[in-house]
């Protein structure tokens, strides 16, 4: 009996060791268990970080518009025409008739100076004509009797055409006391007031015409065959911005200097009465027109003037293209060959492109956008 006593106190005494035991292996199974999971995730994790990332990149097809060739420059504008008045004869400023700013047409009188030593002298020289036209009569009547002899009849011919020049000077001068406009246009300038002094010779007004203002371009000889006269031009002015302006090129110089290698181009633009002189002017000159050409954004070519390319997109990747460029025109440049019309070429986040790259096209707001259709299919086996 007390054998059977002792065996059984010894199986309960094993069982009890097992079952404090139990929660000892079941810890480290699961501790084996994380380990072998975070190990896996890992691996995963390093795989993941291992595959390149798709790189943002805004893009924008090929298409078909118009396209000009055209030449651009930038010149001051000047009045077509202008002028300085100046006093033909001193004199006091009696009444000075136009403002600054002010419209003249040409002929109108701009100020009126003291006539008073002018229709003196006119006077004096008159009545000297008057009694020189008596004598010269006289004289005829005596020749023919013999009275008089013809050199005395000669010599008072000469005094009578003599007085005549200086009565008609005496009246010119006269004439000069109200100062007339030589041109149409508007008055930019005066330097009179009522009562000045005005010596002779001396400027009083500037007036310049702005109905027409003309641009001057000092052109490469390069372009001497394809800039002619009549071309359309259109400009733009700092002065107003968000404004375009028409012309056309006036007439173009024959001539190449020699010594800066340009030719002058002169351009004329109808004012509206917002253009002044002086203003610069951004001008564009049109020599050739593309109705049908296939284009893409300036901003797409790659920075290789010897080589010039985009990046279009294929199958997810960037692909780096060799193109022939034609004309270009503003944002737009021509292709001749390498593209086809909805080819979608990488406008921005190309500088980080490189053969083969992966992309990840998104809009201009940051926003993803759907890949090509091969992207975007599932893969075969997979529902």
């Amino acid at each position: 009996m007390p054998f059977f006593a002792s065996a059984s106190g010894s199986a309960r005494t094993l069982t009890a060791s097992r079952f404090r035991l139990l929660p000892i292996v079941l810890l480290l199974v699961s501790l084996c268990a994380c380990k072998g999971g975070g190990e896996g995730e890992a691996q995963a994790k390093d795989g993941k970080e291992n595959k390149p990332e798709a790189i943002p990149v805004e893009v924008a097809s090929a298409a078909h518009r118009p396209i000009a060739a055209s030449y651009t420059g930038t010149a001051p504008l000047e009045a077509r025409g202008e002028s300085q008045v100046v006093a033909k004869t001193s004199g006091v400023a009696l009444n000075v008739l136009v403002e600054e700013g002010q419209q003249v047409r040409a002929g109108q009188p701009l100020v009126r100076l003291d006539p008073d030593r002018a229709r003196l002298a006119v006077a004096q020289t008159e009545a000297q004509m008057r009694k020189l036209e008596n004598s010269y009569r006289r004289s005829q009547q005596l020749v023919a009797q013999q009275m008089i002899s013809a050199n005395d009849v000669d010599q008072i011919k000469y005094d009578l055409e003599n007085i005549r020049a200086q009565y008609r000077l005496a009246t010119l001068e006269l004439s000069y006391t109200t100062v007339l406009a030589p041109i149409s246009g508007t008055i930019a300038s005066r330097s009179i007031k009522d009562g000045n002094f005005v010596q002779i010779n001396t400027p009083i007004f500037r007036i310049v015409d702005n109905s027409k203002l003309e641009a001057t371009l000092n052109v490469p000889e390069r372009e001497l065959v394809t800039l002619k006269a009549g071309q359309p031009a259109t400009m733009a002015v700092d002065a107003l911005p968000g404004k375009t302006f028409t012309g056309k090129v006036d007439r173009v110089a024959p001539v190449v200097d020699s010594g800066s290698g340009t030719f002058r181009v002169v351009l004329a633009f109808d004012n509206g009465g917002v253009l002044q002189p002086g203003m610069f002017g951004r001008i564009k000159i049109d020599y050739d027109q593309r109705a049908d050409a296939l284009v893409v954004p300036r901003i797409a070519l790659l920075d290789d003037e010897n080589d010039p390319a985009v990046y279009v997109i294929r199958n997810g990747k960037a692909s780096r293209v060799p193109v022939k460029l034609g004309y270009t025109d503003g944002a737009w440049a021509e292709v001749r060959s390498g593209l086809k019309t909805g080819d979608r070429v990488v406008t921005a986040g190309k500088v980080a492109l490189r053969e083969g790259s992966e992309v990840q096209v998104i809009s201009a707001d940051g926003k993803a956008v759907a890949q090509a259709k091969t992207n975007a299919q599932p893969k075969a086996g997979k529902q």
